[in-house]
């Protein structure tokens, strides 16, 4: 990411807001390793920032369901690109599926 765009606590809120932290190995019907929700750090001050808010969405999440958090939290490895017919797919297929949903509860200020 680019801190000079957002700074590292406002993309956590987005992260935990834009997708559902709680379905383990899958989002909406897709299912596998490769669609587990994580987070990946680059130094020990991240790593906190991101446990932390983890845990503060659990608290929120609370309010409206018992599922807890599955996401990991673990150091960046080094990062491959998806192949080009990955890249940007609902752009180049409008009518395509993306089973990416938020739990429709909000990060806590």
């Amino acid at each position: 990411f680019d801190p000079a765009a957002i700074n590292y606590q406002s993309l956590l809120e987005a992260f935990w807001e834009g997708h559902n932290p709680t379905q383990g190995m899958r989002q909406g019907n897709d299912a596998g390793t490769q669609y587990r929700s994580g987070i990946y750090t680059f130094d020990d001050q991240q790593h906190s920032m991101a446990e932390d808010s983890r845990d503060h969405y659990q608290l929120a999440l609370q309010q409206v369901t018992s599922a807890p958090v599955t996401t990991e939290i673990l150091p960046a490895p080094t990062f491959y690109f998806a192949e080009a017919y990955h890249q940007q797919y609902l752009a180049k297929n409008p009518a395509g599926y993306c089973g990416l949903g938020g739990t429709g509860v909000c990060y806590p200020s």
